[in-house]
């Protein structure tokens, strides 16, 4: 079957489009990207302002348009942090299914987590064994851990690169007083959760997923997106360590220069350095290896299963 996965996140608004058969591996067929920022436009009410709801709705009209033009069974619809956390949520979500008949599900922060475990460990195989999973979103953390399919331990923080750039940075490029507080709040968030990811023992694999920990191990030499999915690539303490001692004088127009680095997500690349270096700290890892599978593939997986009665 040819499956649509809508996918609304904090920076932007992703439809893939994938023919999917039960035993085979998912194959990409159209993928298209808005960047919308919408935690960019939650108020000081915490309401998602209207530019961004109607910038939602019109994102959502012209993706169920191309899920049909491009011949999709189903459009598989969620919606992560900023839409789960905006006080309006319920009043956006109406507007959604009404003015662009589409119906958005909204994914809690745990069922995040979850799904992306999933995803990793389709993609790894039970040769990770105990595996960690890490994924920087624009408004959350979702950390996920255990040796099945199902991770024993689903976390997710209010630790996204976006969220943090707005609430804690006030300058282009940030002081180093601010990042240090940054860093002193990432780490009082992240001590309790890392204690119970690491409690069944050391895992055998740590994986990141996502944009952010992908541009920081570009900007620290791994592959470029051309090589492939399948080219290793990984992201050592020691090599963002010094990335952030890098682009922390940076203004993020500049940063948007470097290879590897999109414009619409430049201005949050130093938070989320912030956030994977305290992360990769609490769990006392040196490294991370990075997955291309992350929570658009698990909701595609769990549809999946569901469908073959698994």
């Amino acid at each position: 079957m040819r499956l649509g996965v809508l996918d609304v996140g904090s920076n932007t608004v992703h439809l893939l489009v994938v023919d999917a058969y039960r035993g085979a591996q998912p194959w990409p067929q159209h993928s298209q990207k808005s960047q919308l920022r919408l935690a960019e436009h939650i108020n000081a009410r915490g309401d998602l302002a209207q530019a961004g709801a109607d910038a939602l709705v019109a994102a959502a009209n012209d993706a169920r348009k191309q899920s049909k033009e491009l011949g999709c069974d189903e459009l598989l619809a969620f919606a992560t942090s900023s839409v789960r956390d905006a006080r309006n949520s319920a009043d956006v979500l109406k507007r959604v299914s009404k003015e662009a008949g589409v119906d958005l599900t909204v994914l809690s922060g745990e069922d995040e987590a979850r799904l992306t475990f999933l995803a990793v460990r389709r993609w790894l195989g039970w040769s990770a064994g105990n595996l960690i999973s890490l994924d920087i979103g624009g408004g959350s953390l979702e950390l996920g851990s255990g040796t099945d399919e199902d991770p024993d331990v689903a976390v997710s923080l209010p630790l996204g690169a976006s969220r943090l750039t707005r609430d804690w940075f006030e300058a282009d490029p940030p002081s180093k007083a601010s990042i240090g507080k940054l860093r002193d709040h990432v780490d009082g968030l992240l001590a309790e959760p890392a204690a119970k990811l690491l409690a069944a023992g050391p895992p055998d694999r740590v994986v990141a997923t996502s944009k952010t920990f992908r541009t920081l191990a570009r900007l620290a030499g791994a592959a470029p997106s051309s090589a492939g999915p399948r080219a290793r690539r990984t992201l050592t303490r020691t090599g963002l360590t010094q990335v952030s001692a890098f682009i922390s004088r940076m203004a993020s127009a500049d940063l948007a220069e470097l290879d590897g680095v999109s414009e619409g997500r430049a201005h949050h690349t130093i938070a989320g350095a912030v956030v994977a270096a305290a992360a990769m700290d609490a769990l006392g890892v040196s490294e991370v290896e990075l997955c291309p599978w992350a929570l658009r593939e698990g909701v595609i997986l769990r549809r999946l299963d569901w469908l073959s009665g698994n």
